[in-house]
């Protein structure tokens, strides 16, 4: 997951700041909930348990609690650390990986053996219904040598290997029980599970109520035996009047309009976590106008993307500089990034030959991809484009992007590791399977570096090849990036220990529950 001086920037950030306006309602907080429950209430949907199926975010969050990784990633220090492999060994040569995994038990008691660690790898890296194989592109094999012991082989080196073991979609499944129902039945309810929570009870498009897993394999976790119900609500206000009357313990997505007022409530611990989140406007490069580098070129200079910042995220949010999310290991800082020129804007305009030429501006309905959109279109229009908004439901924006039947979209993406290289084969590669995030963009140095990056074991060296990367596609304008966005999430202080970490993983496990 980049928008003229002085009296415009005044008025800009005037018109802005009237765009994003909301009024906030205090409410006083109702007594503290009974302790035997933490409820979350979230807009994004659980839609599917299994955890190889989908790459959404409610999805993301709940995996997490369902299903243990080989590895976990420290949610304060940020290391990995040995989870259900309890060591491995690399080869010399940096392509066999050997794990050595400790005595562990599924939520039914059976036993998680080797043969179900290769059974879930194998899932992810090649059924046809797994949404995200490319952390695993660079595996060769993955054997059980032994029921403790999983050998896998990679192609080539691979740096960034042992951190994509960590992400939501690598959680380990029960082989024989997914195999004697078949995946549709074995994840329809109530799933077989190896991480701190079995499924209590799931009602789609309502809630998910989970319960402690009582032959998890951290022993005393989780810290606390209550039940959590991961709660869909989609209206921003419900769930915040939701929040400060008590009704729930922790609200997801908090707007940033309501981030002043719930920062006074003695209650509530409102939160900005760090977070790889990144906005930046998909351009489509298949098609003109933007297939022409001088009009993406224009487009991105004609952004004042730190007045955007202000107004849309009040000013919790950082301006984006180069095509990478700020928070990745190796995000070049010092890169100048875009500056906003409209003088510029203009005459790379022209010299496109693109002026006048209508944008198609794909927006849903959410207020902030509303709002980014319509400061699109201002500012495009003041530089000769003709944009107009073209509002569609997710589903829609996501067969027009995938298609490439659009000019422009709005929209945020997110790094599931501190590692770049999956950020840059999502959004940057046009060989890598996602086609530079639908813009469909395709620079073959660009392509070269990626692979560099991926085989470069010295982090100096790695630094010098992603600031190569991001130098190349800001200024190629890739994409433009528009800001760094961080989670907003408000806390009932009932709760200790838990906090949305930024790969979107809850840390329930280590939630404890004041009296």
């Amino acid at each position: 997951m980049g928008i003229l001086r002085k009296a415009r920037t005044l008025a800009l950030n005037a018109a802005l700041y009237g765009a994003v306006s909301v009024a906030f309602t205090s409410i006083v907080a109702a007594p503290a909930l009974a302790a035997e429950v933490i409820r979350i209430v979230s807009p994004y949907q659980t839609t599917t348990l299994d955890p190889m199926r989908s790459a959404a975010a409610g999805n993301i969050e709940t995996y997490g609690q369902l299903y243990a990784r080989l590895l976990l990633r420290n949610p304060v220090s940020g290391a990995l650390e040995p989870a259900l492999a309890e060591s491995w060994d690399v080869s010399a040569d940096g392509l066999t990986y050997t794990f050595h995994l400790r005595d562990a038990q599924f939520s039914d008691g059976s036993p998680i053996t080797a043969a179900d660690v290769a059974f879930s790898l194998d899932r992810i890296r090649s059924d046809k219904q797994s949404a995200y194989p490319a952390p695993l592109g660079a595996v060769e094999s993955t054997t059980a040598a032994d029921p403790k012991t999983v050998v896998i082989k990679l192609k080539s080196a691979f740096a960034p290997f042992l951190g994509n073991l960590e992400i939501w979609n690598m959680g380990i499944v029960s082989k024989s029980d997914v195999e004697k129902q078949g995946a549709e039945k074995a994840f329809s309810t109530a799933p077989v599970t190896s991480g701190p929570y079995a499924v209590k009870e799931w009602k789609p498009n309502e809630k998910l109520v989970l319960q402690p897993n009582a032959h998890y394999w951290r022993k005393g976790y989780p810290k606390s035996d209550a039940t959590v119900e991961l709660r869909e609500i989609a209206s921003p206000e419900t769930r915040a009047a939701m929040l400060k009357a008590g009704e729930v313990d922790v609200m997801r997505e908090v707007p940033w309009s309501q981030i002043d007022g719930l920062k006074t409530m003695e209650n509530i611990d409102m939160r900005l976590e760090p977070s790889t989140t990144i906005y930046m406007t998909l351009l489509n490069e298949k098609r003109e106008p933007f297939s022409n580098m001088k009009a993406r070129q224009a487009a991105a200079y004609a952004i004042d993307n730190k007045a955007m910042t202000k107004a849309i995220t009040r000013g919790y949010a950082e301006p984006a500089n180069t095509t990478l999310p700020g928070a990745v290991d190796f995000h070049d800082k010092d890169n100048p990034g875009i500056p906003v020129d409209t003088a510029k804007a203009k005459q790379l305009l022209a010299e496109s030959g693109m002026e006048g030429r209508e944008v198609k501006i794909l927006a849903t309905a959410g207020a902030t991809e509303q709002q980014m959109a319509l400061l699109l279109q201002a500012q495009w229009q003041a530089i000769g484009l003709k944009p107009v908004i073209v509002n569609v439901d997710s589903g829609a924006w996501w067969d027009a992007t995938g298609k490439g039947d659009y000019d422009a979209a709005a929209n945020w993406w997110y790094n599931e590791t501190p590692d770049p290289d999956l950020a840059v084969r999502w959004a940057l590669c046009g060989t890598c399977g996602s086609n530079s995030y639908n813009t469909f963009y395709s620079n073959a140095k660009v392509d070269e570096l990626v692979e560099q990056g991926t085989k470069e074991a010295d982090p100096v060296k790695r630094a010098g090849i992603y600031k190569e990367i991001q130098k190349i596609t800001t200024e190629e304008v890739s994409q433009i990036p528009l800001y760094y966005a961080p989670n907003a999430v408000a806390y009932s202080k009932r709760l200790s220990g838990i906090k949305l970490t930024p790969s979107l993983q809850w840390t329930l496990e280590d939630t404890t529950i004041s009296k």
